[in-house]
């Protein structure tokens, strides 16, 4: 039994030749920036044309697979033994699967993401139209609605399944094993983990470092405090102090302090935003959109544009580079929301993860966005700003405006840790052979190294080279994906057999309960 546990918790081969992987190419990126963004750009461009349509079949299919899950009786199956009831409350859970899924990409692209929609470049109207507005809030739902929950549920609902109801290890490559069997060899399993562990570094390094800089923008226009690598060096080590400091004291209380800290600012500053902003328009808009979101699932879901050059490139530089980044987030986001998910039945976990995140974006977008495009048409060109001042751009011109980038602020500040935070621990679980708890000192490793990686590139002006290459991920561990998706639709299928989960799953209520 000792041996067992000094083995599970060794580091892997998984941590070696990810980390030789990840440096080899932010060496390239402190060498040659250009030269890495560049061809990075190139492969990233050929697989959105070439693979496009692939991307929007593969992400309706897990939609529909997830929505078959939560209405047939397979549903009823617990992530977990009978009796076993789920450690965190249901506020806690969905603070922390929210806060590691999405958190500063919608404090980021709230109010971006419509106005540039509505006066920049819109999906099928003329920019500026009264049409685009309609169309810019549609969109934003679509890209960060169902499709997206959809893939970080589908992940997380496979790991969960097979490491609470089968004991296996909470590796991606163990999801797999009752598909390929014999064929599932060990430099296989390195192979398919190597992938997953690659993508969440890469993922977060990027995100600490362009979170970093967002943050510093949003003092800059408050403050006026240079945009500059040493104030984003700052940033980075307060940032990691904190989460490492949250990573040291686990899930159970670190990580749930922050993800109920987050809610409550999130909520707050929407119904501040709602209040002093144009309140009856954002109502009416929030309420028009969701219909025409609703009215166009199908049709945006399997939107090409095959005829129409720019709005193929809309698409592609929107909705397919989403479908992909959401893609490559999946191992990090749904191992960790597997590992907060213990107890909860499947039909409980989809509807959770799909559809509360997506009622809580749906609300953002209408708020921050009718914000941010109602300045735009009352005469202020918020189109000039950067990306990361847009947001407190359009605070500037609303009452309390100074209090709402303060709080916004804040909320980043939050947002990013609680990210670096659930990937510290990810990072640990997936080089440690899945164990629940790894150790602190491989945490703090993984916290390092991702600080130390958006650093440098933040230095050499290599982070967006880096960014494509999650991108470019993506592509390799959507096969995984699908290989994932038969895996578990066959231990399922058995799994309904053997408790004759047909028409009223009886004997589930039983064994299950």
């Amino acid at each position: 039994m000792g041996t067992k546990k000094e083995t599970s918790h060794k580091i892997t081969n998984v941590f070696w030749i990810t980390l030789a992987i990840t440096l080899v190419f932010v060496t390239i990126g402190i060498l040659t920036p250009k030269g890495l963004a560049s061809v990075t750009a190139n492969i990233q461009n050929f697989i959105t044309t070439t693979f496009g349509w692939y991307y929007l079949i593969f992400v309706s299919v897990i939609v529909i697979f997830c929505f078959y899950l939560i209405f047939s009786p397979i549903g009823s199956i617990k992530l977990g033994k009978a009796g076993e009831k789920p450690k965190y409350s249901t506020i806690s859970w969905f603070g922390m699967l929210f806060s590691a899924g999405m958190g500063v990409g919608l404090v980021f692209w709230g109010a971006t993401e419509p106005l540039s929609h509505y006066a920049i470049s819109s999906p099928e109207a003329e920019p500026g139209t009264n049409q685009a507005l309609m169309d810019a809030f549609r969109f934003s739902f679509f890209h960060w609605g169902i499709h997206a929950w959809a893939i970080y549920a589908f992940v997380g609902l496979t790991l969960a399944y097979f490491q609470f109801r089968h004991d296996k290890p909470g590796l991606i490559s163990a999801t797999l094993d009752p598909l390929l069997g014999k064929w599932m060899k060990p430099s296989v399993r390195v192979t398919i983990d190597v992938i997953a562990v690659f993508a969440t570094i890469v993922g977060v390094a990027t995100t600490l470092g362009f979170g970093a800089t967002q943050i510093n923008g949003g003092l800059s226009f408050l403050f006026d405090i240079p945009v500059s690598f040493k104030v984003q060096i700052i940033i980075i080590a307060i940032v990691t102090v904190l989460f490492l400091t949250s990573a040291m004291s686990g899930l159970g209380r670190g990580m749930k302090w922050l993800s109920n800290t987050n809610m409550v600012l999130a909520v707050l500053l929407m119904i501040i935003v709602i209040i002093v902003g144009p309140t009856l328009l954002t109502l009416n808009m929030m309420t028009d959109a969701t219909g025409a979101y609703m009215q166009n699932f199908i049709g945006m879901s399997f939107r090409t544009s095959p005829v129409d050059a720019a709005g193929r490139e809309w698409i592609n530089s929107w909705t397919i580079f989403y479908w992909a980044w959401f893609i490559s987030w999946s191992p990090f986001v749904g191992i960790f929301i597997a590992r907060v998910s213990k107890g909860r039945r499947i039909r409980e976990f989809l509807a959770g993860v799909i559809l509360l995140p997506t009622l809580l974006s749906v609300v953002w977008f209408a708020v921050f966005g009718t914000a941010s495009t109602s300045v735009q048409r009352a005469g202020f060109d918020l189109t000039q700003l950067k990306t990361e001042e847009v947001l407190f751009g359009t605070f500037n011109h609303m009452p309390l405006g100074s209090l709402l980038s303060v709080i916004a602020i804040f909320l980043i500040g939050v947002f990013f840790i609680t990210s670096a935070d659930s990937a510290t621990y990810v990072l640990g679980m997936q080089t440690m052979n899945g164990v629940m708890n790894p150790a602190n000192r491989v945490k703090f490793i993984w916290g390092i190294i991702q600080s130390l990686i958006a650093s440098i590139l933040l230095f050499s002006g290599g982070l967006e080279g880096l960014q494509n290459m999650l991108i470019i991920v993506a592509l390799p561990f959507s096969f995984i994906m699908l290989l994932m998706m038969l895996s578990l639709s066959k231990a399922l299928r058995k799994e309904r057999r053997d408790l004759g989960l047909y028409i009223k799953p009886k004997s589930l209520r039983k064994s299950n309960s």
